[in-house]
């Protein structure tokens, strides 16, 4: 039952396709006004953050009106956008997916409502939301992975999320794993992203039926390749096809090999990982944590989890929340 004294944040999932909005309260145990809509970038910043602006009204009203609460018990709102960012001056630097460049989207947004509003990374915010209510809870020091038309991450150090010198810690996609490897969108070659991003696993398998006389990749889409998608190669992992276990267990060596990496700097108790991906279930995971055992120290290996995330479509929401309590406190 709701308490009358209970305050509430709105936390915003902005993505390049999805917008994801719901209510919090502040220690995280419920959630009310859930709301999801098409981020519609190609029709400009302005409609998209009427759109988010809009979508912030209907929860805070469906929260009013299913909990019992007046508008005094919303806080504010925060906000979880690709980046990179400038979290001090509440602007999206450039973001590609959006196609937006020195956008204040805080301010925008704050304006918009009539409510204190922050900003972070997309990324940041869904491990955070993993460390705060999801798979990580309980663990100090957390490196988190969003696995999906990229890849993001995350570093939870001691409880609090660590941006760095310029709010780009974390970006665990764009690290190298192989020197003269695949181009990456971002121009470098060999990120993680590049081999194991769900529109890496899908071009993955398109190379490869070009040299294989049959795969039940194929019969799932009809023959026709350019429908094929991540989780159709997961779903023919999942019966054996072995086209699909090839590439599953190569996404699985690169993205074991950044994990090791991370694991050797900074000896976290967790690694969540979360994204459409988890879909592949043990086929991904096990080869993952094959590579990871193979390539990090023992003592680092033997202190750390690596889990699934447990809050599939909210992890961003929740971690903008807890974003915006934890900017609140500073």
């Amino acid at each position: 039952m709701n308490a009358p004294h209970d305050r509430w944040v709105v936390g915003v999932d902005l993505g390049g396709t999805n917008l994801v909005v719901a209510t919090m309260t502040t220690d995280g145990r419920r959630t009310a006004g859930l709301q999801t809509g098409l981020t519609r970038a190609e029709e400009g910043a302005d409609a998209v953050v009427a759109r988010i602006a809009a979508m912030i009204s209907a929860s805070i009203d469906e929260t009013c009106r299913t909990e019992g609460v007046t508008r005094d018990a919303i806080l504010g709102v925060g906000v979880g956008s690709p980046g990179p960012l400038d979290r001090a001056k509440g602007i999206v630097i450039v973001t590609p997916n959006l196609g937006w460049r020195d956008f204040p989207l805080r301010d925008r947004v704050a304006a918009a409502v009539q409510l204190p509003a922050t900003l972070d990374n997309d990324a940041n915010c869904a491990t955070l939301g993993e460390w705060w209510i999801g798979a990580a809870r309980g663990a100090r020091h957390v490196v988190g992975i969003t696995i999906g038309t990229g890849i993001g991450g995350g570093l939870v150090l001691d409880g609090k999320l660590f941006h760095g010198a310029s709010d780009v810690a974390g970006e665990i996609g764009h690290t190298t794993v192989d020197v003269t490897g695949r181009r990456c969108k971002c121009g470098n070659y060999g990120c993680i992203e590049a081999y194991a991003s769900a529109p890496a696993i899908a071009e993955r398998a398109r190379e490869a039926l070009q040299h294989e006389e049959h795969s039940s990749i194929a019969d799932l889409v009809g023959g026709d390749l350019s429908k094929i998608t991540a989780r159709t190669v997961y779903d023919a992992a999942k019966t054996g096809d072995a086209v699909a276990l090839e590439i599953v267990r190569e996404a699985a060596k690169f993205l074991g090999a950044g994990l090791a990496n991370l694991l050797n700097i900074f000896n976290p108790d967790c690694v969540v990982i979360a994204g459409g991906v988890t879909a592949a279930g043990d086929t991904l995971f096990e080869p993952l944590r094959v590579e990871v055992r193979r390539r990090a120290f023992k003592p680092a290996v033997e202190a750390c989890r690596i889990v699934a995330g447990t809050l599939p479509g909210t992890a961003g929401v929740a971690g903008a929340v807890a974003a915006f309590l934890q900017q609140r406190a500073e």
